[in-house]
Formats: structure tokens, sequence, C-alpha cells
């Protein structure tokens, strides 16, 4: 069972985020996190990236770049929730469901009123 964090924004979708190691984020880096639009952070990644040639020998940069690939996977969650904030998405609830559709029917059975909102 995964726990989901939902954020609201006056008309718009529920956006739920997975409290969850992303593998998305740990693959892709950077373009994970564009695609979430958590733009911030994922230039911030890939300067990071950048650096990790310019600054570290090929042995070092293996072992930085696997241990950025895991970082990014542990907090990528963390930085689209941080991301949804900036965008004025508050925080408002926790769901635990096995996927995120079920995720879904747990927020809208506990706040029927977001029906409308999340149709969109």
């Amino acid at each position: 069972m995964t726990t989901w964090t939902v954020h609201l924004r006056p008309n718009t979708a529920p956006v739920l985020v997975a409290d969850a190691f992303s593998w998305g984020a740990a693959l892709f880096g950077p373009i994970w996190l564009f695609a979430h639009r958590a733009w911030i952070a994922g230039v911030l990644a890939l300067c990071a990236e950048a650096m990790l040639g310019v600054v570290a020998d090929a042995a070092a940069r293996a072992v930085l770049a696997v241990s950025l690939a895991w970082l990014l996977g542990l907090f990528g969650q963390d930085l689209r929730r941080w991301s949804l904030s900036r965008r004025g998405f508050a925080f408002a609830h926790v769901v635990a469901a096995r996927s995120g559709d079920g995720a879904i029917v747990r927020l809208l059975d506990a706040r029927p009123e977001l029906a409308q909102d999340a149709m969109a």
C-alpha cells in the first residue's frame, strides 16, 4: 500500500504524489523532473550531472553518477511536492491506496466536492 499526498489549487484538478522511491527520477533524472514541471529542480539536477563530467575522473564519475541517480530516486517526489507548492498548490490530504486510480477514488469518497475539478 502506497501513501499519496494530495495537492490542491482552486479550479484545478487535484495532483497526487506518491510517497515512494521514484524509479523514473532515478533512471531519467532531469528529464523526469521536467516532465513533472519541476523546472528549478530539473535545472539543478542537470547542472549536477554536467559538473560530474567536469570535476571527476572516470572512476569517481561512475560512483557519483550512481549516487546522484539514487538521490534523485529517493527525493524526486519531494522535489515534485516542492515545485507544486511554488506553483500555488496547497497540501491538503494524505491518501493510502495501491494505485493512483485507487487514491483518486478514496480522495473523492472523502471530498466529493472535488469531483468537478478532478474531471478537468
